[in-house]
This record gives structure tokens, sequence and C-alpha cells, in this order.
């Protein structure tokens, strides 16, 4: 049995299609089949359902993927580190970063990062808390910068500094002069706030409730720079992480506050780890201390 059968296999249950994975493969659609056919037949078992429109693993399949998908795994790992540069003339980092998190911290992690490192490239993927678990353990990313509440203990969870919650407004808004204001006038301003899907509303629109309160949310948005360059230009208010108010923005502490978040650095435990990720991990430590220090 050869490694590639294996990988057909994947590919064809992972896209749905034997055409689709004959693509990505760069293989002509026959010979992907045959050789889909040979691994069946050395295993007498058969591995994909091949009768409705999208081709799906069989009970006996999903039961083999998962079990190869390790080793498949543990071999990519393995490549890697045969390409792993210890001196760091080389290599790449895989990040996965939540859009609020990455509206602050990504650009000071990159800029240090850089500095130092100019050889290393990143592959940057942003995406929502909830998807760095299967994104590790499937080895799509190296690290995630997300928050320390991901309930695995495939997950190896590094604290870094906690995210602080504030009323953002315009610059130029007359409550920008307040320093403190309640959740009853926070709940009467017209409020920008991210979609449903961000972990950050459901917090927000939790707080309300447990307040007493309903937020008056006149836009929605699922970018974190949208809502910004509303708050900018608009009489519209905002809540999100004091680090994410820039030029022409204003915080506004709300009480009573909201509770702090912590940060963290996300990695599949005893993963394999490249020195150009454990150089980027003390980056990121860097930066963040010096958020927790402010």
């Amino acid at each position: 049995m050869l490694l590639r059968h294996i990988r057909y296999l994947k590919a064809v249950a992972d896209l749905g299609s034997f055409t689709r994975a004959a693509q990505t493969l760069h293989v002509s659609q026959p010979a992907l089949s045959q050789q889909i056919k040979e691994l069946e037949l050395r295993l007498g078992a058969q591995l994909l359902d091949r009768s409705g429109r999208r081709v799906r693993p069989t009970d006996l399949g999903r039961a083999y993927l998962e079990r190869v998908g390790r080793a498949l795994r543990e071999l990519d790992e393995g490549a890697r580190a045969l390409r792993d540069v210890e001196d760091l003339s080389a290599g790449t980092v895989r990040l996965g970063i939540t859009p609020t998190v990455g509206t602050y911290l990504i650009g000071p992690v990159s800029r240090r990062f850089r500095a130092s490192y100019p050889n290393i490239m990143l592959s940057i993927t942003v995406s929502s808390h909830e998807e760095f678990e299967p994104a590790l353990m499937d080895d799509k990313i190296d690290l995630g910068i997300g928050f320390a509440d991901l309930p695995s203990d495939d997950i190896e969870v590094i604290a870094l500094h906690e995210e602080r919650f504030v009323l953002i407004v315009s610059a130029k808004r007359g409550g920008a002069r307040r320093s403190v204001v309640s959740a009853a006038n926070v709940a009467n301003m017209p409020m920008a706030l991210l979609t449903p899907t961000f972990s950050i509303r459901r917090m927000v629109d939790r707080y309300f409730r447990e307040q007493g309160f309903q937020a008056n949310v006149v836009v929605e948005a699922n970018s974190v720079s949208t809502l910004i360059d509303l708050v900018r230009s608009t009489d519209l208010a905002t809540i999100l992480p004091e680090n994410v108010a820039g030029p022409g923005l204003s915080t506004v502490k709300i009480k009573p506050g909201f509770e702090p978040r912590r940060a963290a650095l996300l990695r599949r435990r005893n993963a394999y780890c490249s020195a150009a990720a454990r150089a980027f991990i003390a980056t990121v430590q860097g930066v963040s201390g010096e958020y927790a220090e402010a």
C-alpha cells in the first residue's frame, strides 16, 4: 500500500468529488479512481459511497480516515522538521488570528518579527476563535492567537494580556469628553456592533440583558475595520477592546464594566514546534507584555 493511495482517498473525501480531487492533485480522474479502487481491494472494504451527487466516506471509510489522518499529519510535521532551519535563515509560520486581536496586535508583532527575522514568511489566516481548534488539530495552522477559554485538552494555551472592553466614539463627539458612562446611557446610544457570529457581540448582548437593557443597534458589520471607520466618521458608538481605538477615536469606560478577556497563544499540544514558530511565540509575548504594562 502506497502513501499516494491514502492521500488520494483523503482528497476525495474532503472535497466530495473525484473531479475536484483530481484537479487539486493534478492527476487524471480515471487514474485517481483506479488508485482508490486498488486501496479498497487491498483493504477488503468499501471506503467511499459513490451513489449520491457528493462522494462521501462510508462508516468504514470514516473510521479508516480518522486513523490514517493522524499518521498523515505526523508525516507532514516530519517533512517540515526536515525543512526547518534552526538558524532562522528560512522558514514559515502559519498563523490564525481573530479579527479583533488582529486589528491591534498583528501590526506591531509583524513589524518586530520581520525586523529580527526578515527571511521568515508569515502566512496569516483571520478566522473566528472557534475555528482554531479544528485548524490546529488538522495541522492547517501552527499557532492561533485568540482567547484562553478554548476548552480542549488537546490545545496548549499560553496566556497573554487582558483585553478591556470600552465604549469607542469619535473624538469629535461630545460624549468623548466623559471618562465614564453608565450602561443605561450606552443602551440609549445608536450603536454599530459586530454581527452575532462574533463572540464579542454575544458578550455585549449578554451584558445588556444582565443589566436589564437592550442595546440600540442600528448597524451590524462583520468587519472590525468597518466599524471603526463608521464610528470615526459618524455619531455611532461601538464596544470593542480599548487597544482597537486609533486616531480620531476616544474611549470611554462603561459602568459597571465588562469582564476582561484574556488573549492567548494557542497550539496543538505536543505538536512539532519549528524554530520559526518558537521565535514568533517569543515576539508575541514581548509585544503582549507591553500591552499588559500599559
